[in-house]
């Protein structure tokens, strides 16, 4: 999934990304203090458009910018930087140094010092008050960490046997994506059809739910093949070890739900037991939800997506409560021992009011049929669970039976926290 790269947690693997990360809108270059005259190894680009030099240009130069120095730099100040190295102090100067063009900028140079690898120092631009802003006056920030930086400058792709994906690469993420949102609408369709006892005779939702099934199927091919965080923070990418880690844990639950079951359900002679086992069965897919909270897991720091999820989170819960809801309500309106429907049932009332009544065939099947349609009901429940769960009922949709008012006050107490 996204952020899989938590496998990758050496400091001298992650440590440039993080200080390009934090010191965002800040203008830096990193040195290495173990070497002479503390070489630049990488220059941020906010640096490089402020200076006018190019990357390459900056890079091995001296991380006092002596390069930059000019007719009005001051030499006094000059020296102080240079004695800042040389005793591996922190200290800050106001120096004036050049633009690549030779044109004067009042510049802020500091220098940082950290005890230890991973230890990152941000500095935030300082602007006087009083001081005009103009887009050629920024003050350039110079950071100068005291560690032992390797001369890598980006994370290094481990390597992978042949038909192995690394599970953060580009596919594999957009890939994630993709099962994110299936599993999204197989939480909605799944309890739907399991409550409403629906055959996929509609041709063009069963093929969509096939297509589902299929690239499931094809998820399940891969995630054999796609490397994995080991307990110590390591990449594993050793293929054995993949597809036992993968038995173990997320296999059988990804099989389960992607067997075909809207295609058997499809046939009509098939067995109305049968049926409502493999319908059963579907609920299995909900599982998946477990990988879609690892994932948003990386987004709780955002209040926006928080917010989002919340709303998704409310909606999701109250649409499956309206199916429990309906499935209570159609299998206490029709009682089977005396062949009746009792009156004081929630549907029947709704029957009533839209004007779909239950009524006895009785020269047919002898049983009771009709009601309200399936679009009315599923929107009535939907209403009557929403304004349970936020306290605000108008009782115009109320329990009458036992089980639904024990079902009523579970949703109550749901609401109320």
């Amino acid at each position: 999934m996204a952020g899989g790269r938590r496998g990758l947690v050496a400091p001298q693997n992650t440590f440039l990304e993080n200080i390009v990360r934090r010191s965002n809108d800040t203008n830096f270059v990193l040195g290495n203090a173990q070497i002479v005259d503390w070489p630049i190894v990488y220059s941020n680009d906010g640096f490089c458009k402020l200076s006018g030099y190019h990357r390459a240009e900056v890079m091995q130069k001296s991380s006092t910018c002596s390069f930059m120095y000019g007719e009005l730099t001051d030499k006094e100040t000059s020296e102080k930087v240079r004695l800042t190295f040389e005793n591996y102090e922190m200290n800050s100067f106001e120096i004036l140094m050049y633009k690549k063009n030779r044109w004067g900028k009042f510049a802020r140079l500091t220098r940082a010092l950290t005890s230890s690898r991973g230890v990152l120092q941000q500095l935030q631009p300082t602007v006087h008050k009083g001081e005009n802003v103009h887009k050629h006056s920024r003050l350039a920030e110079v950071l100068q960490l005291g560690s032992d930086i390797l001369p890598q400058y980006k994370q290094e792709t481990p390597k992978t046997p042949p038909h192995i994906i690394l599970h953060y690469c580009t596919f594999k993420t957009t890939w994630d994506w993709v099962i994110l949102i299936l599993t999204f609408y197989t939480a909605i369709m799944v309890p739907y059809n399991v409550s409403f006892k629906t055959k996929q005779n509609n041709v063009t939702w069963l093929v969509v739910d096939s297509i589902v099934d299929v690239i499931f199927l094809v998820d399940i091919v891969l995630n054999f093949h796609t490397t994995f965080v080991g307990p110590a923070g390591e990449v594993i990418s050793d293929p054995k070890l993949i597809r036992m880690n993968y038995l173990k844990t997320w296999f059988v639950i990804d099989l389960l739900s992607c067997l075909p079951y809207d295609v058997i359900n499809a046939f009509e002679n098939v067995d109305e037991g049968i049926s409502s086992l493999f319908s059963s069965l579907k609920v299995v897919r909900l599982l998946r939800l477990g990988r879609v909270a690892r994932k948003l897991d990386h987004y709780i720091e955002y209040g926006a997506a928080v917010l989002v999820l919340l709303v998704c989170v409310f909606g999701l819960a109250a649409h499956w409560l309206a199916c429990i809801w309906y499935s209570i309500g159609e299998y206490e309106v029709i009682d089977e021992d005396s062949n009746s429907v009792r009156t004081d049932s929630w549907l029947y009332t709704l029957g009533e009011t839209v004007g779909s009544p239950y009524r006895f065939n009785v020269s047919g099947s002898e049983k009771w049929e009709g009601g309200p349609s399936k679009d009315s009901v599923y929107i009535s429940s939907l209403y009557f669970t929403m304004t349970s769960l936020t306290s605000i009922g108008f009782g115009n949709i109320a329990p009458t039976t036992d089980g639904e008012k024990i079902f009523a006050v579970a949703m109550m107490m749901i609401g109320c926290e």
